[in-house]
Formats: structure tokens, sequence, C-alpha cells
């Protein structure tokens, strides 16, 4: 289903869909997100194409009124860096206008190998909420996704994150360490802008655990681990850290 108040859009995704995803065997949409909301109760769709920015409802007020989610949900959007920042914290996906084929693909292929149980999903779509609603970044809820289930933290609560294979470690201040599934260029990518360095290959740490910098090359954080700092990184590192 795709819920998008420019009709030239819907047009030109439902073509894309057609020939890039011939697996989609029935499709509905509307350019009026209060029709659409009727319209999910009935069609009841697996996945909804749901553009962020509408006049009379916006992509996040439609979710608020959609809870829980019974349906996976791909955002697209033009501009909005908060949003995206906002929807990649909750561990969902998006699209950018104008729409690539290939990551219009690879969207969908994402949508159809996970098995999203309906209380994971409620979960990650309840957290979106809460991030797009929140006054501050430093409000965010990062989604963790493990073997175990679906967990939720601020940054300030993450001490360091270390790199294993396609997965990452990941060190809180007052739990568990856990490992999630995704990679540390994944974390890299969302959690930059929120203070997080990348030190090393293998490390992202926090700026607000660090401790000290020793001359052998090597961070203490707050939980006395010492994480290496690689030769090509020293400089930009010690630039950050000065600036800290």
């Amino acid at each position: 289903m795709i819920i998008d108040d420019e009709p030239s859009a819907i047009n030109t995704l439902r073509l894309m869909l057609e020939r890039y995803v011939p697996e989609i065997s029935s499709l509905r949409y509307t350019s009026n997100p209060l029709e659409g909301l009727q319209l999910i109760k009935t069609f009841q769709p697996q996945l909804l194409f749901l553009d962020i920015q509408m006049p009379l409802l916006s992509g996040f007020d439609l979710l608020k009124q959609i809870q829980p989610v019974n349906c996976n949900i791909i955002f697209t959007t033009a501009h909005d860096r908060y949003a995206i920042e906002a929807i990649r914290f909750s561990a969902l996906d998006y699209l950018m206008k104008p729409i690539d084929a290939d990551e219009l693909r690879l969207a969908v292929d994402k949508f159809m190998i996970k098995e999203v149980v309906q209380k994971s999903r409620s979960m990650l779509y309840h957290n979106l909420v809460h991030n797009i609603t929140s006054p501050s970044k430093k409000d965010f809820k990062l989604a963790i996704n493990t073997t175990g289930g679906t967990h939720f933290f601020h940054t300030h609560e993450i001490i360091r994150l270390e790199a294993e294979s396609n997965y990452t470690k990941i060190f809180f201040s007052n739990k568990k360490n856990m490992l999630a599934s995704r990679t540390l260029r994944d974390y890299e990518e969302i959690l930059t802008d929120h203070g997080f360095i990348r030190t090393h290959k293998s490390h992202l740490v926090n700026k607000q655990h660090i401790v000290n910098y020793m001359s052998d090359g090597m961070l203490t954080m707050t939980d006395d681990s010492k994480v290496e700092i690689s030769r090509r990184r020293q400089h930009e590192v010690m630039g950050i850290l000065k600036g800290k």
C-alpha cells in the first residue's frame, strides 16, 4: 500500500513496483492520509510505503493513530534530516525521493527476508514515535536488535562498541554487554553526530566516557577498559578530544 499526498509520486512508485517488485500481488494507494487510515484497516497491507511530509496528516501523525502497527513500513521522504535520523535510530527503513530502483528493490528484499515478530515491530514503531517527538536528539533512544530481541537505550548509556565480524559488541555503563546484529560501520554512520568517535577499524567510543589518553596510543574508558587508536586515526581523534 502507498500513502503519499502527491499523485505523481504515487504513480511513479506504483510503476516502479510493478516493474521491479513482481512479488507484489495486490496494491492499494491514496493521496489522502485520512482515507489511508481507513484503507489500512480494510486492506490490511503487509507492507506500507508512507510519505513523511503530508499537509493533512504527516506520516508520523498517521503512525500514532494506527498503534499497534500490524504491517511493515518503509518511509519515503525528500529532505528531512531530523526525521531520517529518528528512523535510523529506531532500526527502520526509509527511501529518499526521487526513489532509486536498486534501493527500492533492496528495501523490499530486506522486508521479505526478515521475520519481524508482532511485539518487536510494535516496539520499533513506538520508539520511532518517541524519537520524532523528542525535543532534542540527545533524547533519542537507539534500537538494538539482538538474537534475544530488541532493546532500546539512550546514547549516554553506551560506553563503546567493538566490531565482531558482521556483528557489534556493545558495552554499557550499567548493563550487561550485548551482541547486536548490525555492523560497526552501521553504528558509526548513526552515532557519529551523537559524540561517538571511530578510533580504530574495530572500535567506536562515546567521548563522554573517555577518561584519558595514554602515551602508548590507548584510551581509558569509564569502565576501565582500554581502547586502541590506530596510527592513521590518531591525528583526527586527538583533534576531536582537544575540542571536547
